[in-house]
């Protein structure tokens, strides 16, 4: 059974930088994507970064793009997002996801099946 537990969420001022982990155990051979969502109140929760666990392919939200990087260190079973130039609407409950590649945007919840507690991120403006 994957388990994934975050941390490194927190309050920044916007413009500001912020790098958030997640440590992965129980790996099965039927995972081969992991991703980071996010959910601000009121809204739905929404992909903003996923990647391969072969690391060939990233894939990112166009509200995203260009600020945040996500990446693998295998050695260590963790997976990071990098945020920088944090805006206030960037604002929510982060969660990593782990799931299996299948038709459709890979952003997509209906792939992951195994999902952390979360950690928050605030950003003032």
């Amino acid at each position: 059974q994957v388990q994934l537990v975050e941390s490194g969420g927190g309050s920044v001022q916007a413009g500001g930088s912020l790098t958030l982990s997640c440590t992965v155990s129980g790996f099965d051979r039927y995972t081969n994507l992991l991703a980071w969502f996010r959910q601000a109140p009121g809204k739905e929760r929404e992909g903003v970064a996923t990647m391969d666990t072969a690391g060939m392919f990233t894939i990112y939200a166009d509200s995203v793009k260009g600020r945040f990087t996500i990446s693998r260190d295998s050695a260590k079973n963790t997976v990071y997002l990098q945020m920088s130039s944090l805006k206030a609407e960037d604002t929510g409950m982060y969660t990593c996801a782990a799931g299996r590649i299948s038709g459709g945007s890979w952003l997509a919840s209906d792939k992951y099946s195994a999902w952390g507690q979360g950690t928050q991120v605030t950003v003032s403006s």
